[in-house]
């Protein structure tokens, strides 16, 4: 239960008197003994501001699990590290399980401290796999994996908050205790600039060795599904490849992230890891749900064009993609689903007026959608409602993922799947991991995917594929 932390600066002392721990303690021990085995205490502190990304790059080589997410437009940053509750899902119904879990965990768990600050109180972290099938043998990744961290810090804007979370029983002994919870604070003691030096405003540099192995059989694949589409089989698949790179030395996970927060500042900057050196990192523009204050927002993400080299090339590409009908219908099917799929559980969805979402390489046709959320649905049973969604996997989603299996020579395992997070008072985000990566050593794939429909040329596919590939190979090399 004792996680290795670097030294953290804060302008606080966090010890409270010896007194009130005890009363703290021992009344957690009391809950324990009359309704469960343990009760779990979630320290929130207001800390100075710090990077959490500089805290990862300090704990990275430990290989402890850790979950790390940030929108840098938005300046919010999250990073779980270390494990105090975790459940593996290999099999059954993996939502509901998560569910049970995570509800089981909050209503065990006693909240004390800065709880006013934004961020602050306990945070659950979900990864569940593309398909809900158990993963292959040597998948680094199971179907479903939620964590309550050890240690979590989240910086909204200027402020920053550490939330310690730790398991009790009838059985803790009351001193030692008392005396890992101090030692844990007293870590937290720190400088703002400690960490500065620790992540570059440089790329990397590493030579890396190229292995486009699943392309040719991709461009096979897309002509072959379009005869599916034109004999009505199904009217859209989702159609991904890998492209596998092998580095000289390890690649720098921190510095990766580093890169993609400068490079797509607009996109969520993820991080995945299972403990045992395996990671899937990315920096995907596609939110499946994000849930504030009981409101809300999903977005249909789909149609894309490539940025242009000057304002006018970039504008002329901008006017071609909202114009072009193939585009357009690939899109509509996504928004369709989700208003039909959101609908179904008794909301009553809005959509916003088309849009694009323009990124550094690439522009996307964007539709946000709206509703108010009643408290008594769990935002897992929104994330089971619309995973996979069609810009994922296509229509009708049942045969597109049977087709997807057929065409596909590897495994999906994370990639386009929902990772995110839920707190305590219900709020919660989940993305879709695309324009990701899975990271071993000095070894990684990269996964990227187009929608094929009718209209979609099997030249013009394998040219947006390549591009796709390029943000997450510009930032691990």
């Amino acid at each position: 239960m004792s996680v290795a932390l670097p030294a953290i600066p804060s302008r606080h002392n966090f010890l409270s008197p010896e007194r009130e721990l005890r009363q703290l303690i021992l009344g957690c021990q009391d809950k324990s003994k009359k309704k469960y085995k343990t009760q779990i205490i979630s320290f929130s502190l207001k800390v100075d501001p710090i990077d959490p990304l500089s805290i990862l790059a300090a704990i990275a080589p430990s290989g402890s699990p850790h979950f790390y997410w940030e929108n840098t437009n938005k300046e919010e940053a999250i990073l779980g590290y270390g494990v105090a509750k975790a459940l593996t899902i290999t099999a059954g119904d993996r939502y509901l399980k998560a569910q049970t879990f995570i509800k089981t965990c909050l209503n065990k768990t006693v909240r004390i401290g800065e709880l006013n600050i934004p961020g602050s109180g306990p945070y659950l972290f979900c990864s569940l796999t593309f398909f809900n099938s158990p993963p292959s043998r040597n998948s680094p990744f199971p179907p479903a994996k939620i964590i309550l961290p050890a240690y979590q810090i989240i910086k909204q804007k200027q402020d920053c908050v550490l939330v310690i979370n730790l398991e009790v029983d009838c059985n803790t002994e009351l001193q030692d205790l008392l005396k890992q919870l101090q030692d844990k604070m007293k870590a937290f003691t720190w400088s703002s600039d400690i960490f500065k030096h620790k992540l570059s405003q440089e790329q990397q540099n590493i030579a890396c060795q190229e292995e486009y192995k699943t392309l040719d059989n991709f461009r096979e694949s897309v002509a072959s599904a379009l005869q599916s589409i034109g004999d009505r089989k199904f009217s859209k698949i989702v159609l991904a490849s890998a492209l596998d790179i092998t580095s000289r030395i390890p690649f720098n996970i921190p510095q990766s992230l580093n890169n993609l927060r400068q490079s797509y500042s607009d996109c969520c900057i993820f991080s995945q890891s299972n403990g045992k050196g395996n990671y899937f990192i990315g920096a995907s523009p596609e939110r499946l749900i994000n849930v504030r204050d009981g409101q809300l927002i999903t977005d249909a993400l789909a149609g894309s064009a490539p940025r242009g080299k000057t304002e006018i090339e970039d504008d002329s590409f901008a006017k071609k993609l909202l114009n072009s009908e193939k585009e357009k219908r690939e899109h509509q099917a996504v928004s369709e689903f989700l208003i039909q799929r959101l609908s179904e559980l008794g909301l009553k969805p809005q959509r916003s007026p088309l849009k694009l979402l323009k990124l550094s390489n690439i522009q996307h046709l964007w539709t946000p959608i709206y509703s108010r959320l009643p408290s008594h649905i769990h935002p897992l049973e929104i994330v089971a409602k619309l995973h996979p969604t069609p810009a994922v996997a296509g229509v009708p989603t049942e045969i597109a993922c049977q087709q997807i299996r057929q065409y596909e020579t590897f495994d999906r395992d994370l990639y386009a799947a929902p990772i995110g997070w839920v707190d305590y008072r219900g709020n919660s985000e989940f993305i879709v991991g695309i324009r990701s990566a899975l990271i071993e050593g000095n070894r990684a794939r990269l996964y990227a995917g187009a929608g094929i429909v009718a209209g979609s040329d099997p030249d013009r596919e394998m040219t947006e594929i390549k591009l796709k590939f390029q943000a997450l190979l510009k930032a691990l090399t």
